[in-house]
């Protein structure tokens, strides 16, 4: 077990990333805390990976106030001990579909405010924590629209940009301590819920099946596939053990080859 007896953390544990990551880390041994601002659901997950014989636990917090963030890791703290490993899949509530000349300015920098907010709160909090405790992991997710422009996606794509340059400044800053920082770059998993529903509404549109529409989306990709969920929380398991030790200020391309390094 590569993460056996680390206290992970995963903020946005009740969507289908954070989701796939909880799984993924408590397969892997860790001590995983889930982290939302609604309970309910965190509780089903959680009660999930109880099942499968994990510990888990699960707190409310809301990333946007660093106050509930801090308050949040002090209750961590007295029950499982220093965080060595956080994971951040909190929404930004991006603004995709509709041209940047016909979006408000407000509907436009929402994934940016957000993104970057919750990053700086949850990012500081943890960093701090963690250099005072010997270090530790701190992991995030973005996508291709962080390198390549697209056409109608809003904010998000600058907002991947930015919480990837401001999670490099976070490693350059900590990284003394001991504190790495990473992030997998993701294409949009098919088995997440609006990447499936996308591209049933243009199978459908194409007369053509779901695994037909998949092989089209991929197949200017060397690997010729999409990587799922659990694939990218597999990148996400690598960067956080001891193998991914010298890697920091730096990302895991799960795009399949769809962005050459």
């Amino acid at each position: 077990m590569l993460l056996k007896g680390k206290v992970a953390v995963v903020y946005g544990g009740s969507g289908a990333v954070g989701g796939a990551v909880a799984r993924a880390f408590a397969r892997e041994g860790a001590i995983v805390h889930l982290v939302a601002r609604g309970r309910e659901r965190l509780e089903q997950a959680a009660e999930e990976l109880r099942r499968t014989g994990a510990e888990v636990h699960v707190g409310t917090a809301d990333a946007l106030d660093r106050a509930s963030v801090e308050d949040h890791l002090q209750d961590l703290v007295a029950i499982s001990g220093p965080v060595k490993i956080v994971f951040s899949a909190i929404d930004w509530g991006d603004a995709q579909g509709t041209p940047i000349i016909d979006l408000n300015y407000d509907r436009f920098i929402m994934p940016v405010e957000r993104g970057l907010k919750s990053w700086f709160n949850v990012g500081g909090v943890m960093a701090r924590h963690m250099g005072e405790n010997g270090g530790g992991a701190i992991l995030g997710i973005t996508a291709n629209a962080a390198r390549e422009a697209y056409t109608e996606m809003g904010g998000f794509g600058i907002a991947c940009a930015a919480v990837e340059h401001f999670l490099r400044h976070l490693a350059a800053e900590n990284g003394p301590k001991g504190v790495r920082c990473c992030w997998v770059r993701s294409p949009g998993s098919p088995d997440a819920p609006g990447v499936r529903e996308a591209w049933l509404i243009h199978a459908r549109e194409k007369g053509i099946t779901f695994e037909e529409m998949h092989a089209e989306v991929a197949k200017d990709t060397p690997l010729r596939r999409i990587a799922s969920l659990g694939q990218v929380a597999d990148a996400v398991v690598l960067l956080a053990s001891d193998l991914a030790s010298s890697m920091t200020a730096t990302l895991a391309n799960t795009t399949g080859g769809a962005q050459v390094d």
